[in-house]
């Protein structure tokens, strides 16, 4: 256990870790309560496929859509973290954030699972993230109220989440409607026969869609957790995780390269007014804020920081050249630069087209050293939310095939839907936005029920979105407060 993840850990850290990555993965599972039992829902409901082989069937696609995910998902929701605790993620404040976040996010989605209500992981998590942001300004000296979200970052996210379950209910209704017009087969628009599947084109077809919603929830919601668990692994055993040590060749070539050329530009833009390593954290940490504006300091402090990170690399070939120990804070620094050169650019701070083209490319490739996902961790996160399916599925396989219409689910119903979600999600993450199967999935299903004229049943969509439009406050209150208690607790363990 010595060299567990690749280096010596002491018993208090190696405990640690466990405890975090279990919660880390109990999010995930709870997550399979809700969004992948959503993926099942219609195939479950319709006996196309036994439960126990839809959820393997949906859990081994959510895996192969975990493995071939990107990853801008999961470091989307990392950038709505406050700047400075994501640098210091290895601070008792760091760890107090992690810990509030993953114990508020679950407390939340296992209470709505149990009264059967398709509530949304997304917006649980980012509920959580905000409450962690507007404690941690409130609480952390210097700052102004609300300092610690990301509100540019926050708007996109809390958009495409308010905007896919109308495009999951509206489109979902389209094409229930266009599927009557050119597809006339009766058997497809009629309810399932208790105990019975149906014929086998019919079955092909909702398993084929089942498919393509697992696949799609696993590239998107399945990146949550990745992310946590790297920030989580960041933050214990950095020499290992702070940064790619598999990054070489003309990925590193490419860091060393554009690192002198950003130098030039940040040179030119300091003047001469130097800047001192300790300021130059501080002005840009300052910068990052939200309420932060562009400063005499900021180019100078930029100027810095780069020539802190070409030190670094000098007479390096490789990113596994870096020593462990100098790992974490080479990661902060890229960190700040890729931060504060994505916020000059949104700002439209540098006006000219050849300077923002060139620290734009070099934004890119440090990103690629900080920005990835060990194997390992998209394995065990894929299994986490598998499990958390083949135990909580059938809650919420109720809810939508009984609840929400005054009719039971039709076979064309559940496949329009599970046709808009699945699209709905990719275009979602090609975008790196999180966005809820859950929402979208339902709202489909509530949309095919206004298009084929079966009515709604208004006590379920009214707790439905009771729980949606709860989810978020709830979810602020708790971050905001398991935080601050976080804070105590290290601060009586003497954690800084």
């Amino acid at each position: 256990m010595d060299h567990l993840f690749g280096t010596s850990l002491s018993v208090t850290s190696l405990l640690f870790l466990i405890l975090a990555l279990g919660l880390a993965l109990g999010f995930e599972f709870v997550n399979g309560f809700h969004d992948t039992a959503n993926a099942v829902a219609t195939v479950i409901y319709t006996h196309s496929l036994k439960p126990v082989y839809a959820v393997v069937w949906s859990g081994c696609w959510n895996l192969i859509g975990v493995l071939l995910s990107a990853g801008t998902v999961a470091f989307g929701i990392l950038a709505l973290l406050p700047v400075e605790l994501v640098i210091n993620v290895g601070s008792g404040a760091g760890f107090a954030m992690v810990f509030s976040l993953l114990i508020s996010a679950i407390i939340w989605n296992v209470g709505t699972w149990y009264l059967g209500l398709p509530a949304s992981s997304s917006h649980t998590l980012i509920g959580s993230i905000v409450g962690v942001g507007l404690a941690n300004s409130v609480l952390s000296a210097g700052h102004t109220f609300g300092d610690g979200v990301n509100w540019g970052k926050l708007q996109d996210t809390v958009t495409a989440l308010l905007v896919s379950p109308v495009v999951g209910f509206v489109f979902s209704a389209l094409l229930l409607l266009l599927m009557k017009l050119v597809i006339k087969r009766p058997e497809l628009y009629s309810e399932p026969v208790k105990d019975q599947p149906p014929s086998p084109w019919v079955r092909a077809l909702l398993i084929l869609t089942c498919t393509g919603v697992s696949f799609a929830h696993g590239s998107n919601d399945g990146q949550k957790g990745m992310g946590l668990i790297l920030l989580i692994l960041i933050g214990v055993v950095p020499g290992i995780y702070a940064l790619d040590s598999s990054l070489g060749g003309k990925d590193f070539s490419a860091i060393v390269t554009q690192n002198a050329s950003a130098g030039a530009i940040f040179q030119k833009l300091a003047g001469s007014d130097p800047v001192s390593p300790a300021d130059a954290a501080t002005t840009l940490n300052a910068f990052l804020k939200g309420s932060g504006k562009l400063t005499p300091q900021t180019f100078p402090a930029l100027d810095e920081v780069n020539t802190e990170v070409a030190t670094t690399l000098q007479g390096k070939t490789k990113m596994a050249d870096v020593p462990e120990a100098d790992r974490s804070t080479l990661r902060s620094k890229f960190y700040l630069l890729t931060a504060s050169i994505a916020k000059l650019q949104k700002k439209k701070l540098i006006a000219d087209a050849d300077t923002n083209a060139a620290l734009g490319g070099y934004a890119k490739s440090l990103t690629k050293a900080t920005n990835f996902i060990p194997l390992w961790v998209k394995i065990a996160v894929a299994f986490a939310l598998g499990l958390g399916t083949m135990i909580g599925w059938k809650r919420i396989v109720v809810t939508v095939g009984e609840r929400i219409g005054k009719t039971h689910l039709t076979y064309g119903q559940g496949a329009s839907a599970e046709i808009v979600a699945y699209a709905t999600i990719e275009a979602a993450d090609i975008f790196g936005l999180p966005v809820s199967t859950t929402h979208i999935l339902s709202s489909g299903v509530a949309g095919t029920m206004a298009a084929n004229g079966s009515g709604l049943q208004m006590a379920t969509l009214r707790n439905i979105l009771l729980a949606w439009v709860l989810t978020l406050p709830v979810c602020v209150f708790l971050g905001s407060m398991l935080f601050a208690f976080g804070l105590r607790v290290v601060a009586m363990i003497g954690m800084h």
